[in-house]
């Protein structure tokens, strides 16, 4: 593992900074001995397990130590894959990484602003897809990107949440009346829009106004008070940077 990612190592010390690569450094070694400590054999000799035969299955004529049987591949797909992604949500949380191809996908999300999900996504694919040709096994390809879904879905719904943030758009003759009475019952700003109606060639101000999910439903009670006939288009906002908004992205950048 050391040896394959020294020159990962270095590609994170000259693109992503001394800490993040100092971090992945200490994330690599703890991950490496966890991943022995934490084994069924070792947990054994401890005396954390009294028993290994409810751990212990054999397949292909080879003896193997796990919480899940083969049969079971289905529960270990989703539950590792699960797992994985609350701990990568935390690993980039902090700016670190356990080295591997957490350093490309950093690289990544830094340098191109996609997802930390749809990073994985791009690196893994590689890889997965080399691991099938390499075997010649189609099962390989398929569980891989089984659990390679779950797994940046689970990242980047714990990394940056569920998109709180709605884009309300009214067009209305009585978007003024609307405006004040945003401003009194929401608290938000507004912006007009200067607009022109393909069909009827009339110009007006479309209002846009961003908010929390929660206060749509007062919207919408203000836009049927006002004007029932007004039209209003909803639509999801990713991520939102200003005033009175939290921005769900993950800021990797070194930071002093």
């Amino acid at each position: 593992m050391i040896l394959f990612n020294i020159p990962l190592f270095i590609l994170s010390f000259i693109f992503m900074g001394k800490r993040f690569g100092v971090r992945s450094i200490f994330g690599m070694l703890c991950t490496s001995f966890f991943a022995d400590f934490l084994s069924f054999t070792s947990l054994y000799k401890l005396g954390f397990i009294k028993d290994l035969a409810p751990y212990t299955f054999q397949l292909n004529g080879k003896i193997f130590y796990a919480m899940l049987g083969p049969e079971d591949i289905y529960l270990s797909a989703i539950t590792g894959s699960v797992l994985l992604g609350l701990g990568l949500r935390i690993i980039f949380r902090f700016r670190g990484s356990t080295g591997g191809t957490d350093i490309p996908v950093a690289f990544l999300k830094q340098k191109t602003g996609i997802s930390i999900g749809m990073g994985y996504w791009v690196v893994e694919s590689l890889i997965i897809m080399t691991i099938g040709i390499v075997f010649k096994d189609l099962k390989l390809i398929i569980w891989g990107y089984v659990n390679l879904f779950i797994t940046t879905k689970i990242t980047d719904l714990a990394s940056e949440g569920l998109p709180y943030v709605k884009g309300v758009y009214v067009i209305s003759d009585k978007t003024d009346d609307i405006k004040e009475k945003i401003y009194d019952k929401i608290r938000r700003g507004v912006t007009f829009i200067k607009s022109e109606g393909g069909y009827t060639d009339k110009e007006f101000n479309m209002l846009f106004c961003a908010m929390n999910r929660r206060q749509v439903a007062i919207l919408r009670d203000i836009v049927k008070d006002i004007d029932p006939t007004a039209f209003v288009l909803l639509t999801d906002v990713s991520d939102v940077m200003g005033y009175g908004f939290r921005s769900r992205n993950i800021d990797l950048a070194e930071k002093d």
